[in-house]
């Protein structure tokens, strides 16, 4: 297959939602679509999208050595998951949350009744930053075509913005004045755009560093966040469909 190559873009300062972010890379819904250098990402299927991905050159991080880690789960799951970034294992495996912090997803999932058939799991960023730092803006917005395409294929009714930079992206993305509160200030709230659900919560390494589960603490309050999906599913009647 043909590489699918991005040129490298300087990046500019961001003024507010619909300002320019980098050369012809305006911000954009996710559910949209963005662009890359002007060009749309679009795929006629799941599975041209990664074989697309798999075959990506020029992104800002290829230059790291790392892999384009792509996704688990099922990609006709209506419950989307969307982190931050690989780490080190999912460097390595080529799939996103499989170290410590993806079995504690895991568990957390389960702990409603939710197995890996019941979600499809992804990144923002396709590749893993150096020394697992938090990802640039630009280079944010240079993987944001191929996180937009992926929900416009898999087309989920509820989408868990797990960690600070998921959430305060995507609510950017949709220009909802919270993103520029807290991951504490806006974990468990729900929104509500163009018939999808989101939520953020806490990132699972968030949580293993904040492993205790007195009243109020991180792993208490996604216990609640947690149940609210559960609830949220079933009130759309998804485990029905």
């Amino acid at each position: 297959m043909r590489s699918m190559r991005i040129r490298p873009m300087r990046p500019y300062l961001a003024v507010g939602c619909g300002a320019i972010y980098t050369r012809r890379l305006t911000v954009r819904c996710f559910f949209a679509n963005g662009t890359t250098n002007g060009r749309s990402v679009s795929f006629g299927s799941h599975g041209a999208l990664i074989e697309g991905m798999k075959a990506l050159k020029g992104d800002p991080l290829e230059t790291t050595g790392s892999k384009v880690v792509t996704y688990r789960g099922n990609p006709n799951a209506k419950i989307m998951v969307i982190g931050e970034a690989p780490g080190a294992e999912e460097d390595r495996q080529g799939k996103p949350f499989v170290g410590k912090s993806g079995q504690l997803l895991d568990n957390i999932l389960g702990s409603v009744g939710f197995v890996e058939d019941d979600v499809y799991i992804t990144n923002i960023v396709k590749r893993r930053p150096p020394n697992n730092r938090t990802p640039l803006k630009w280079e944010i917005l240079a993987y944001k075509p191929w996180i937009a395409e992926e929900i416009r294929l898999i087309d989920p009714s509820i989408i868990m913005l797990v960690g600070r930079t998921s959430a305060q992206t995507v609510l950017r993305s949709i220009c909802s004045p919270d993103a520029r509160l807290p991951i504490s200030k806006i974990r468990g709230k729900w929104y509500e755009h163009e018939g999808k659900w989101l939520i953020p919560l806490f990132h699972p390494s968030y949580l293993l560093r904040n492993p205790q589960k007195t009243p109020g603490s991180p792993k208490a309050l996604t216990w609640q966040d947690i149940k609210g999906v559960r609830s949220k599913m079933d009130a759309l009647r998804l485990g029905e469909e």
